[in-house]
């Protein structure tokens, strides 16, 4: 199993086994619950089967780091599509449809990546890059989404040692700089994309890098 199977599966295993009150609780996303994140990989499963079945011929314009898009402020929750996501969440009414259908949707969307020639050009978003570079910018997708899951439950699984290891070397290929040594590779992804502020011995420990921080994914 790759990569991109494991964090994926990992995170949808993570959904599966949470008990319906925590589908109330905070995420680790401003402005949303549990059910709306949950909503929102409902969404993602449907963008990756919608993008590797869409073949491109051109070259590619972006790979598995320049996929990602820094913005310059953090997301507020207020976005036309966040708001429509809360609504979509809210309409399912019970977890155990939300995790039905996150387990339908998401289980094809593992099942087209796993079939998919990592060779082949795909086209989202008006880019184009490989099979392979999209699934493996997805792993930064999987895990820090995994991460934000877990943000307010400590005894729920964490993400997988190796997407977590590898989400950072993407993370810092695009801060085009490395973490301290003294980072784990959660705390890495968590002060490098703004999910928790440093603190004052991570703040010194980062040095120059911690002006250009935290980093806005989009």
């Amino acid at each position: 199993m790759d990569l991109f199977s494991r964090s994926w599966a990992a995170l949808r295993t993570a959904v599966a086994e949470l008990p319906d009150k925590d589908f109330e609780r905070p995420s680790g996303c401003t402005g949303w619950l549990v059910r709306d994140l949950v909503c929102h990989l409902v969404i993602d499963a449907q963008d990756v089967l919608i993008t590797l079945v869409t073949p491109a011929e051109a070259e590619p314009t972006v790979d598995a780091v320049t996929y990602w898009k820094v913005g310059e402020q953090p997301p507020t929750g207020d976005d036309p599509l966040d708001a429509l996501i809360v609504r979509l969440a809210a309409a399912y009414e019970e977890p155990h449809l939300l995790k039905f259908h996150l387990d339908d949707v998401g289980s094809a969307a593992g099942r087209a990546a796993e079939l998919a020639d990592r060779g082949a050009r795909v086209s989202t978003q008006d880019e184009v890059l490989t099979v392979g570079d999209y699934l493996t910018a997805y792993v930064l997708e999987w895990t820090l989404h995994h991460l934000d899951l877990i943000a307010h439950l400590p005894d729920a699984a964490r993400p997988p040692a190796e997407a977590l290891a590898r989400s950072r070397a993407l993370l810092e290929q695009i801060a085009g700089a490395a973490f301290p040594a003294s980072f784990s590779d959660q705390d890495a992804l968590l002060v490098g994309t703004g999910r928790r502020a440093p603190t004052g011995e991570e703040r010194a420990a980062l040095g120059q890098l911690a002006a250009r921080l935290p980093l806005f994914l989009g």
